[in-house]
């Protein structure tokens, strides 16, 4: 047995910090990790991706750089490049990562699999062929989430993609059908179309982005239809055949209508769910909703005293920023003796598709639902200066705002640099500076920040 004062399972954005903060302040560390050193965020998720979307944003660029009167009469993608781009960006984050880990005093990084034999006692298959027990008072369950497989007729006969697999590809798909049309989908439909596939999205739901308001929902499907995105919604998924010339045959039910529909590849964006089967949860007090997610309080911790559960493992936004404030709340409150909290924090995000989508606070159906006194704010993207000299007017501004106070309650940016503006209206709501203040403030001309002046212009 393999005594430690913590132990964290998982290396991703809360698991790493963690570790290295506890070692940091003394605490003989441990950090198991099965596969690669940064998780989903480093490794499968965000960086690949956005080096991706930089990549497709170029492309697009290119491909209507006459709007700015610039001839390009012809240019291609290199896909191998592209993709080669990506993996030394990739490579460099989570090389990065674990010399961080490799360097620091008091922490053993184990490669391997780590499954509960009680509340405080793990046992560790080691990716070396060795097998421990290691046990600690403190124990931290940072395991993530991985690509739900949809049980439909015929998925295991075809050589489907998932948001992981599908960042292996050495060309271009030719007609790439994507089942599930929440913000995996989105993003990876959108960049594959510019790399030059063609590309079909079939949505269970009615619409597109259903937590987000309908007007939102409205434009983002517009511009994918200018795109040539094929989108339709309403659909369910029935089965998955091969068939001839590496062919695929999708069958659907399409509002009471049997569709089919033949494609090159399949991408699977049906969801993700929680690694929370093999880690021996029935041995402990450990507590799961029904969907697998940990349960925790509002200080991170399990139903069993010094165990703790952080990022998307534990249920709620599955982001990276949480998943690292997770990190800073469970560490001040142990190493400092903080009493930070997760309960009413702000969750800001920004979806990557182009234009961006960053959103802070309640939406103007959730004021609604709410019964909330309130007036809204919003501009086109079309009206703003720095848009229109750019040439990218896609999009608006929204903000949420109660009419007694004139706090803003919330906003959506969807437009050019979209996640950046919305940050700096989730400062003014972090400063409870209300949007009088911002219609005057003096900002750079023209930057799209200072079209702020002009969104809360609009409530005079």
């Amino acid at each position: 047995m393999k005594e430690f004062d913590a132990i964290v399972i998982g290396s991703g954005q809360a698991g790493t910090p963690l570790a290295r903060k506890l070692a940091q302040s003394g605490w003989k560390t441990a950090i198991i990790e099965k596969r690669l050193v940064g998780g989903t965020c480093v490794n499968d998720g965000c960086t690949p991706t956005k080096a991706l979307v930089a990549s497709a944003k170029l492309a697009y660029m290119a491909g209507r750089s006459a709007d700015l009167g610039i001839d390009i009469p012809k240019f291609e993608v290199n896909f191998k490049a592209v993709m080669a781009r990506k993996a030394a960006i990739v490579k460099r984050s989570h090389d990065g990562s674990v010399k961080g880990l490799e360097d620091t005093k008091n922490l053993t990084l184990v490669y391997g699999t780590a499954k509960f034999t009680d509340d405080h006692t793990l046992y560790i298959d080691g990716n070396d062929g060795s097998f421990e027990n290691y046990t600690a008072k403190h124990i931290f369950i940072n395991t993530g989430e991985s690509p739900v497989i949809p049980d439909i007729e015929g998925v295991t006969d075809i050589d489907y993609l998932t948001s992981t697999s599908i960042l292996e590809l050495e060309e271009v798909p030719e007609h790439l059908l994507i089942v599930g049309g929440g913000y995996i989908g989105l993003e990876f439909a959108q960049m594959y179309s510019r790399f030059g596939a063609k590309v079909t999205l079939l949505e269970h739901g009615d619409r597109l982005l259903p937590k987000e308001d309908t007007d939102v929902c409205e434009v983002v499907s517009e511009f994918f239809k200018e795109d040539g995105i094929e989108v339709f919604t309403e659909v369910k998924v029935t089965k998955f055949e091969n068939i001839s010339n590496q062919k695929i045959r999708v069958t659907a039910d399409h509002k009471g209508k049997i569709n089919t529909y033949t494609c090159s590849h399949v991408l699977l964006a049906s969801g993700r769910k929680p690694q929370t089967e093999n880690l021996g949860l029935e041995n402990t007090g450990i507590k799961c909703d029904e969907k697998g997610h940990i349960q925790v309080n509002e200080f991170l911790e399990t139903s069993v005293k010094n165990v703790y559960a952080l990022g998307d493992v534990k249920g709620g936004p599955a982001f990276t920023h949480i998943s690292y404030n997770d990190f800073v709340v469970v560490s001040t409150n142990l190493l400092n003796k903080g009493k930070l909290s997760i309960k009413d924090r702000m969750v800001p995000y920004c979806m990557f598709v182009d234009p961006q989508l960053g959103r802070i606070g309640i939406t103007e159906t959730q004021a609604i639902e709410a019964k909330l006194d309130y007036v809204v704010a919003k501009l086109p993207m079309a009206h703003v200066a720095r848009a229109i000299e750019t040439g990218q007017t896609r999009g608006f501004m929204k903000a949420v705002v109660d009419k007694k106070t004139k706090q803003i309650l919330g906003a959506t940016i969807i437009g050019e640099q979209g996640g950046e503006i919305m940050s700096i209206l989730q400062m003014a709501m972090m400063g409870k500076i209300t949007y009088e203040e911002i219609r005057y403030t003096i900002f750079a001309h023209p930057l799209y920040a200072e079209s702020l002046n002009n969104l809360f212009m609009s409530l005079d």
